[in-house]
């Protein structure tokens, strides 16, 4: 057992003293928990690969896998085969002997790890749909059939599947700088996504029975490299349907075969125009290319009305090639309309592009190409410049998922055609959030299977401002700090810091790692750095790892480094842990200096640096409505000035004072959370005043602080956190003087 009654031998201005510290250990005890202390053990530590200022390190590598791949869609049965050549770069220092591939439709297989794992329970009244979902009890088998995997000479290669992950055996050792191709052909049958509806769903078909036609968003359609990297090697965690993809960035070669009569997007740049549009068509789409004041309407409404009626039996090939990416997806339907719109990006041309069916419309036709637009001008300022040809936005019903350059997004309106404020900015919000997926994690490539904040977070972060620059009349209160004080209060038990896997998120997976992270970087922006320091940082952080994979330690100490600020208790506080804010003014004294001059020297006083002598009535320092309590400012003695020679001139000092208010403010942290301290002055005359404190008020005591605030005006109200910057639970004890309690008989008297 610990022994506080220790003494500790302490000098003094030459004296030796010795002190009894068992109640100063006891308080320490409590008003220190380790919030101001650095991040060690919870970061990986720097070395070649990743260094310590959070910047890719001079030996940092990463590999690199080509594909060259066939797809088809059978419209009538709704099942894809596909085959294809996959070249994997080597670029490890280390050789390899297998290979991990992702068959992420396996999670749809009759026996996955999701399905079996997956909890549920019996309710009275609950409805078919539910109760199908959460039993997996629907027509439909899914799960993708492996047809053969070989290599160049055609001979078999052997291979295990393993759930959602798939190991391929090298005939030999893959060594540093080699690479090796292989060929696989594959099937599996396409979900309809209003029937096996999960998280796990990110593509699939959607019937529409008025026309008899489908709309296919195709995603996780191939077997796809896993990453291996410096961090831990392979990635290859299984696919739980909470946490997305880790993939390695590569080359892309894709031809899609569908009924001639279909529209298709997809990740890349269109190459062959000319066969599968129409003159016509062709010509708006070379219009569309340099149209930078409103998007040309490749297909219109009226046209795929036509082609909703056709069921064409011909086939085209639709060819698409990407350069750098880490993914491909694709969409197509007969119902289509097709528009597209040139954007400025640095010196490049953009071509925004957006496909919806007419039951999108009005809403899509008027604001889907407008947010695309929006979205690549304000996240290519905050972030680098839009990289790539092309941006897509196709519209399916209740969907809102990326990939690169193409994402799927909901936002229908109802058979009225009529559309409200709130319709409207659901849609445009998630389509500015999906296109902004580009950038976080299809550029910046961090791992989502891991850490769901590294690119939800960020990206709903940037959601929220461009619409707060480009839409100002959107509500955006989820995303800031205000908008986590009701989750942020909640149940402790069942909470979850922002660090945990994605898999494990539970149900609070959208406070977790959307909008508390989105809320916590407002505040860092706004209240901790300034916009300024933490632009400059944001972007540095962006540009140190465009096409690369950063880890959560990579984006701290870059941030870090490139701002000149210490993040650390920010980072502790709000990513690993589940505390909150909540800050109590405890009280507010109010003194002015006594205008009776003391020295101590004459009159025997024995003072210690930082005494006030204070003249009090009985009791504790008046409140605001008693008046102020009146203190003696002494007379220096000479010992503490010491060696210098040099003096303060005191008689100005005390002129200077007398006519000031000086108020001591007492704050406890009742949350836990650490946080910067806003306090709004109320002055006797009305006027207001804002003041900041950084954080690192709390550095010695997280538990309580006092501070003396010196006020040329005359105080009557103190508050904390006027403006709800913080995400402070509790503003009812943010105020002084405090409120008197209601007597219990006041509602009956107010009654009567």
């Amino acid at each position: 057992m610990f022994n506080y009654y220790k003494y500790i031998v302490q000098v003094r201005r030459g004296v030796v003293c010795i002190l009894s510290v068992s109640l100063s250990l006891l308080f320490a005890q409590e008003s220190w928990k380790g919030k101001f202390e650095q991040l060690g053990q919870e970061l990986a530590t720097p070395n070649s690969y990743r260094s310590g200022s959070g910047a890719p390190g001079p030996k940092y590598w990463q590999q690199r896998a080509d594909y060259v791949l066939q797809s088809e869609v059978d419209d009538e049965k709704q099942v894809l085969t596909g085959s294809g050549i996959i070249t994997y770069y080597n670029n490890a220092p280390e050789p390899l002997s297998f290979l991990w591939l992702q068959l992420d439709q396996n999670i749809n297989a009759d026996n996955s790890l999701m399905r079996i794992t997956s909890t549920s329970s019996i309710r009275d009244s609950v409805p078919a749909k539910f109760l199908a979902s959460s039993l997996h009890i629907y027509p439909y088998k899914g799960g993708m059939a492996v047809a053969d995997v070989k290599d160049t000479n055609g001979n078999p290669l052997p291979y295990i599947i393993n759930q959602t992950m798939m190991r391929i055996d090298l005939p030999k050792p893959l060594n540093t700088g080699e690479q090796f191709s292989f060929s696989m052909r594959w099937s599996y049958n396409i979900n309809d996504r209003a029937i096996v509806d999960n998280r796990a769903d990110r593509s699939g078909m959607e019937y529409f029975p008025e026309d008899g036609n489908y709309l296919y968003t195709i995603a996780q359609w191939y077997p796809r490299l896993c990453v291996f990297d410096d961090y831990e090697g392979w990635q290859n965690k299984q696919y739980l349907g909470a946490g997305e993809f880790a993939l390695t960035f590569g080359n892309f070669d894709v031809k899609i075969t569908v009924p001639s009569d279909h529209v298709v997007g997809a990740t890349g740049w269109l190459q062959n125009p000319d066969v599968v549009l129409t003159p016509i068509q062709n010509e708006r789409f070379e219009k569309a290319k340099n149209s930078f004041d409103k998007p040309i309407l490749i297909v219109t409404e009226g046209e795929a009305i036509q082609r909703e009626k056709q069921r064409s039996k011909s086939k085209s090939i639709w060819h698409f090639k990407a350069e750098n990416v880490r993914d491909f997806a694709f969409a197509h339907s007969r119902k289509f309309i097709w528009d597209a719109q040139a954007v400025k990006i640095g010196d490049k041309k953009i071509l925004a592009q957006s496909l919806y069916p007419k039951e999108g419309n009005p809403l899509w036709e008027q604001e889907s190409t407008k947010a695309i637009k929006n979205t690549l001008e304000i996240y290519s300022e905050r972030t680098i410049e839009y990289p790539y040809p092309t941006a897509y936005s196709v519209h399916t019903a209740n969907q809102g998922m990326e990939y690169p350059m193409i994402c799927f997004n909901y936002g229908r309106p109802p058979k009225s055609k009529k559309v409200d404020q709130r319709l409207k900015e659901k849609m445009v919000g998630v389509i500015v959030h999906e296109v902004g997926h580009n950038f976080f994690p299809m550029i910046v490539n961090s791992d989502e299977r891991q850490w769901t904040w590294m690119d939800e977070g960020l990206n709903t972060f940037l959601e929220k401002e461009t619409k707060r620059v480009r839409y100002p009349d959107f509500d955006i209160s989820t995303d800031i700090p205000k908008g986590q004080v009701a989750y942020m209060k909640g149940d402790k038990s069942v909470m979850r810091p922002i660090m945990v896997m994605s898999d494990n998120q539970g149900k609070d997976w959208g406070n977790i790692s959307y909008y508390k992270p989105s809320g916590a970087l407002t505040l860092l922006r706004e209240t901790v750095m300034g916009p300024e320091l933490f632009d400059k940082a944001f972007k540095e952080y962006a540009q140190r790892w465009a096409f690369k994979h950063p880890k959560p330690a990579d984006f701290f100490r870059t941030m870090e480094d490139a701002s000149a600020v210490d993040l650390d208790w920010f980072w502790r506080g709000w990513f690993f842990s589940t505390d909150h804010v909540d800050v109590t003014v405890d009280e507010v004294k109010w003194y002015k200096v006594k205008k009776t001059t003391i020295d101590p020297e004459k009159q025997n006083l024995k003072v210690e640096q930082g005494d006030l002598a204070t003249t009090k009535k009985e009791g504790k320092a008046a409140d605001f409505g008693k008046g102020p309590t009146e203190f003696n400012l002494l007379k220096t003695p000479e010992k503490d000035y010491r060696e210098f020679l040099s003096r303060l001139d005191e008689a100005a000092l005390r002129t200077e004072l007398e006519s000031k208010n000086l108020y001591e403010v007492t704050l406890k942290n009742t949350g836990g959370l650490v946080t910067p301290i806003i306090i709004e002055w109320t002055f006797k005359d009305g006027s207001k005043e804002i003041e900041k404190i950084p954080a690192e008020i709390w550095r010695t005591n997280e538990s309580e602080i006092k501070k003396v605030f010196v006020k040329d005006k005359v105080v009557t109200q103190v508050v904390i956190d006027p403006n709800e910057e913080t995400a402070d639970v509790n503003k009812n004890d943010n105020v002084f003087p405090k409120k008197p309690a209601e007597n219990k008989f006041d509602k009956f008297k107010k009654g009567k």
